[in-house]
């Protein structure tokens, strides 16, 4: 009864707030209310090459589950092609939950992953079961192995078995007799089989470490001995009477990574064939492996600097390895693009183009990011994206038309646009966007390149999800209109959003994003929030929907500013990105830093009442800027900062500074502790005790420094947070009331 009247009570409270004015958000209504929930698309599983796909839908027949659901792309009729009521294991009385699915090339037979854990960032172990459409078979697969154990299981292409990876181990599991088969056995928390270790995952997005041939005859596969790296050692202070460490092999700037091999398994044999690559394995990465057809593999090597990409093909039937690519830089090669569009954590094969004889890569040439195509046979490349502009992401191809579909944004790096070309390369791309679809553009596009799932949002609209056709952008239906997100912040008094460009004492134009206080008075006096990240892995000035925790502080009376500088991943060529080289810390906070002290010559923008926080590399160069810029910059809050560079893991590191045995003075001049001792102003700290990314140690070690520097600050530790710090019941809310009332105190509004 106490808690029914409390509940009363406390929406009572809200009902009543927001009746005296729903136009003005609180913390509480961004985090702790069902007001602005925005809709998500569904998950598409393309078949037929993009003629028909299969989603989740609600299910008519068992209430609170979903069934799959089978519609044609384009005439969008619909069947059902697994029903929930189909997927209660024996003895249970309620469906299994489906949290992802595989669909086998013959569409007979259905993987479900159900029951997951996360390793990481990401949800890769839990439970599969699998389905038989032909004679309704339904069991749960590697069941001996016990709950949630299994990962990456993945059907041969006759789909009569699956193989998977346990233990560090990978395994086949046959589906009509249940035979399981151990293919490798030396697995252990050292020796890596068929998945990475933390760094892999982490720099180069790698987590699924298997790959069956087209003919399912073999079994291609990296095993890592991460027997050298170091535990860093987490510790647990709150789950019980005494504290328990948790140890994650972390290898810091300077350490070697893991030794790494790629082998072939036969399947019928179960015999390995490990390949010997030059080089040896600890002093190199593998970040990519693919099969071209059932015989050849190509291998991305790259080296311990990265700046040096070699790719090999190997030929499983006669054992050749053969060196076919080499791409060098002055600076680094990237293997993933981070981009606005583009998750970096992919781990994206190189499209195979020409009828597999061919495949395309992206390479920064010495003005622009371009697609070329090397062909396997020879190692030839042929230039495909002629324009003078940078190429974001590619998006995949209409084999039938020869035409590659990509990512770019020619006029500002804060948008972007679907283009096509033809991949020939005698032409030049021309944009297939719309014009009316001004912002941030992604797309999805079905393997025959005949359709895409194209997601849109801007400044002015929340993110809209639709089927269209390609070339000609034509609707097929609607996924997400984000109707009711839409009439719930209309009701709200929105910021006014001005993207402008500038240029800094040194030269540097910048782009960037400010949000204004709905009733902007050009003749007041306002305070300045700048929110940074500023290193090679994100952008931050992008013509995105803004979070409701902007909005709420416009509405406090504050304006939000947000730029990019050199070294973030924007289109504006490649010496633009690759400036930062060994001069991350510096390069990027004085662009920042200039950035700031042009636009703050504005006269609606109070000097004396600056703000800025960023979270993780943005926690780092809010550090920067306070200790490197305290005549601009007078409240800080940095949330997983990186204090000090050999502090982090070597593979992000290393990438952009170098090896230490040849730049440590370079991390050491570019890390916040090195400045610590300049800090004028209101500095808050946050960081969370668990967070295997940027430790906690990073907090420790600017905590001693400041505090032998005399330097007065605040501090906000979460314990047992990871680097998101969101785990733990009202955390997210707890976070985002701290910060505000930071600023609020330090940064007051008149």
């Amino acid at each position: 009864m106490k808690r029914l009247f409390f509940t009363v009570l406390v929406f009572i409270t809200v009902f009543s707030l927001h009746a005296q004015d729903a136009s003005r958000l609180t913390i509480d209504r961004i985090f702790n209310s069902n007001e602005f929930n925005e809709e998500r698309a569904p998950q598409i599983r393309w078949v037929d090459g993009g003629e028909g796909y299969i989603i989740q839908e609600r299910s008519l027949e068992v209430e609170g589950a979903k069934d799959l659901v089978r519609y044609d792309t384009q005439e969008q009729r619909s069947r059902l092609f697994l029903s929930a009521k189909k997927l209660i294991p024996e003895g249970k009385e309620k469906p299994i939950r489906i949290s992802d699915f595989v669909i086998s090339l013959d569409q007979s037979k259905v993987l479900i992953f159900t029951n997951t854990k996360r390793v990481w960032r990401s949800n890769t172990k839990g439970d599969y079961y699998f389905f038989n459409k032909n004679n309704g078979t339904f069991r749960q697969l590697g069941q001996k192995f016990g709950k949630s154990a299994l990962m990456f299981a993945k059907f041969s292409p006759d789909a009569e078995s699956v193989a998977y990876v346990h233990g560090f181990n990978l395994y086949i599991e046959h589906l009509v007799s249940g035979k399981i088969t151990q293919l490798t056995k030396d697995g252990t928390d050292d020796i890596i089989n068929g998945t990475f270790d933390w760094v892999y995952e982490e720099e180069f997005g790698c987590r699924d470490g298997f790959r069956w041939n087209e003919a399912g005859s073999h079994i291609a596969l990296w095993q890592l001995d991460a027997s050298e790296i170091k535990d860093f050692l987490m510790i647990n202070n709150t789950d019980d009477v005494y504290s328990k460490t948790i140890p994650v092999q972390y290898p810091k700037v300077g350490e070697k990574p893991s030794a790494v091999k790629v082998g072939v398994i036969t399947v019928q044999t179960q015999k390995i064939k490990w390949i010997e690559l030059p080089n040896g394995g600890r002093e190199h990465y593998i970040p990519r492996m693919q099969w071209v057809d059932a015989s050849t593999l190509l291998i991305q090597q790259l080296n311990r600097k990265q700046n040096t990409l070699t790719i090999y093909t190997y030929n499983v039937q006669n054992g050749k390895l053969k060196k076919l690519y080499t791409e060098r830089s002055k600076t680094w090669v990237d293997i993933s693009y981070p981009d606005a569009t583009a998750n970096g954590w992919d781990m994206a094969d190189l499209t195979l183009v020409d009828e597999n004889k061919a495949f395309l890569r992206m390479v920064e040439t010495e003005d622009y990011r371009r697609v070329f195509k090397v062909y396997i046979k020879t190692g030839n490349k042929r230039l495909v994206t002629r324009n003078k502009f940078d190429v974001a992401s590619v998006y995949g191809q209409d084999w039938k038309n020869n035409t590659l579909y990509f990512s770019a944004s020619p006029f500002t790096t804060t948008r972007r646009y679907m283009y096509q070309v033809s991949l020939s390369g005698k032409k030049k791309a021309k944009q297939v966007t719309p014009t009316n679809f001004a912002g941030m553009n992604f797309y999805n596009v079905s393997p025959n390149g005949k359709y895409a799932v194209h997601s849109h949002q801007s400044h002015k609209k929340p993110t809209s999800v639709r089927l269209i056709t390609l070339p000609n952008h034509q609707e097929i239906i609607s996924f997400v209109k984000n109707d009711d997100y839409i009439a719930a912040v209309n009701q709200l008094k929105m910021p006014e959003t001005e993207f402008f460009k500038i240029k800094t004492e040194d030269g540097i134009e910048i782009e960037g994003k400010m949000l204004k206080p709905h009733d902007f008075d050009e003749n007041k006096k306002y305070p300045v929030l700048f929110y940074v990240y500023g290193e090679p892995w994100g952008a931050v000035a992008n013509d995105t929907w803004n979070s409701l925790w902007n909005v709420m502080l416009t509405q406090k009376g504050y304006i939000v500013i947000a730029m990019d500088n050199r070294g973030t991943p924007c289109l504006n060529g490649t010496a633009w990105r690759k400036s930062i080289y060994r001069k991350v810390g510096i390069v990027n906070s004085r662009d920042q830093a200039m950035g700031a002290k042009e636009i703050l010559k504005r006269p609606y923008l109070d000097n004396e009442r600056v703000a800025v926080w960023g979270w993780s590399g943005g926690g780092s160069m809010t550090l920067n800027l306070m200790f490197r810029y305290p005549e601009i910059y007078k409240t800080g809050m940095a949330v997983a900062a990186v204090a000090n560079q050999l502090y982090y893991d070597n593979a992000y590191q290393e990438r952009y500074m170098g090896i230490p045995e040849e730049t440590k003075q370079d991390f050491i001049a570019g890390s916040p502790l090195s400045q610590a001792k300049n800090l004028k102003g209101n500095l808050l700290v946050i960081h969370g005790t668990g967070d295997d990314n940027v430790h906690y140690q990073n907090a420790e070690a600017l905590i001693n420094e400041l505090i032998k520097e005399n330097k007065q600050f605040d501090l906000m530790i979460y314990p047992n947070r990871s680097h998101g710090i969101y785990e733990g019941k009202n955390t997210t809310r707890h976070l985002y009331t701290l910060m505000t009332n930071y600023f609020l105190k330090n940064v007051p509004v008149k």
